[in-house]
């Protein structure tokens, strides 16, 4: 656990990276990839530094999960290869970047769900003359009683929903089939052991558990089918940090997916079959004292994507006995935070924040200050120091 007093001469707010709890993750991430590899979700990451630091740290790891097409023109350029677009895009400016890397030599696959979406890559492709290797997103989300479980993403179902893309796909010249991916969101991005709610993690272990057979099968039945008409699948993609125990042990997947875990946010504090050590935080100062057990301290807004709620909110974590107010949350300038522990706490200290998700983060700030043993052993630069903004 990094001590406060690291960042007492530095300029805060900042954020860190545990780098000895971050290497933990990385090991015990590699050690249960069941043989399978592990393509590195940027978004959970975004600093290039660290996803060098992965790759290179074990044979498992392979290829990038990106977000978004600038993005992969963006690592492209630093060096990176094997990048798979996570989600569709209708990006004019940023398919042409694509068109022109794969003219280079890298390898750049696209997200499909649409006959849309190919369209609009055949005419960059052949205005280019480059032929874009295509991925296909399936929808993994499973329904019970009338309930949906799952993200809405692809409108991809079944295997008869891939009759339109296929053939499209089969007679194109300037795209061919790389590979297709299943995220099931509802195993590795909904956690199962949160604090205080018994009834509500006894009903999604319930739905985990009937989802995770139905997941399997869907999955067998998609490569079959794709297969029996003559394509070979390059690489079958599932999975997620929650999921990876899961989706490893398919026999039809080739790669799994994992971010989050790298970092280890709070919202992967609720997962009953793992725990990662807590890596990526932030510090901010204290600046103000409006009453008795009172701290105000500067920035600390840093709310995380997705539906509204608590859980979405950064954690104070250090010192401990530290929470933030019901009715102010964590603000944009300052964040107020009631301490009641017996540390003396003066103007200046840094209060250390858990942020709810991983790489959103890095988005607000231009560098890391790698910790290591409670010392600063270096220092990283985030998208947003190397001047990347791509969402």
């Amino acid at each position: 656990m990094v001590d406060r007093s690291v960042f007492s001469k530095l300029s805060m707010p900042c954020a860190f990276l545990d780098w000895d709890a971050f290497v933990q993750n990385v090991d015990h991430i590699a050690k249960h990839a069941n043989g399978k590899k592990i393509r590195i979700a940027t978004k959970s990451i975004r600093c290039v530094q660290v996803l060098k630091f992965i790759l290179e740290r074990n044979k498992c790891f392979e290829g990038l999960m990106c977000y978004n097409p600038h993005e992969a023109d963006f690592l492209a350029e630093v060096g990176f290869d094997n990048l798979l677009l996570g989600y569709p895009t209708v990006d004019l400016e940023g398919l042409t970047k694509i068109a022109s890397q794969i003219k280079k030599g890298k390898k750049i696959i696209c997200m499909v769900d649409e006959k849309e979406q190919i369209n609009l890559i055949e005419k960059i492709a052949a205005k280019n003359d480059v032929v874009f290797p295509l991925c296909i997103d399936i929808d993994m989300s499973t329904s019970f009683y009338g309930f949906h479980f799952g993200v809405r993403r692809s409108p991809i179902k079944e295997t008869k929903d891939l009759v339109p893309l296929l053939t499209q796909i089969l007679q194109s010249l300037n795209v061919r089939l790389e590979g297709i991916m299943g995220y099931e969101a509802q195993i590795a991005g909904v956690g199962d052991d949160a604090k205080n709610r018994f009834l509500k993690n006894k009903v999604i272990q319930y739905l985990k558990k009937k989802s995770l057979n139905e997941i399997a099968n869907k999955r067998k039945e998609i490569v079959k089918y794709i297969e029996k008409d003559g394509y070979h699948l390059e690489f079958v993609n599932g999975g997620g940090t929650g999921s990876l125990e899961s989706t490893s042990k398919e026999k039809v997947v080739t790669e799994v997916t994992v971010g989050s875990g790298f970092y280890a946010p709070t919202l992967f504090d609720e997962y009953r079959n793992f725990q990662y050590k807590p890596a990526i935080g932030f510090a901010l100062p204290i600046i103000r004292k409006p009453a008795d057990k009172l701290f105000t301290c500067t920035s600390g807004g840093f709310i995380a994507s997705g539906a509204v709620g608590k859980e979405k909110l950064p954690t104070p974590y250090s010192p401990k006995n530290c929470k933030l107010l019901p009715l102010e949350g964590a603000g944009e300038v300052q964040t107020p935070v009631f301490y009641s522990g017996n540390e003396k706490l003066e103007i200046g200290d840094a209060i250390l924040f858990r942020p709810s998700k991983a790489g959103e983060i890095a988005e607000r700030f231009s560098h890391l200050f790698v910790v290591s043993q409670n010392k600063i052993i270096d220092q990283f630069s985030t998208y947003r120091g190397d001047r990347g903004c791509f969402l």
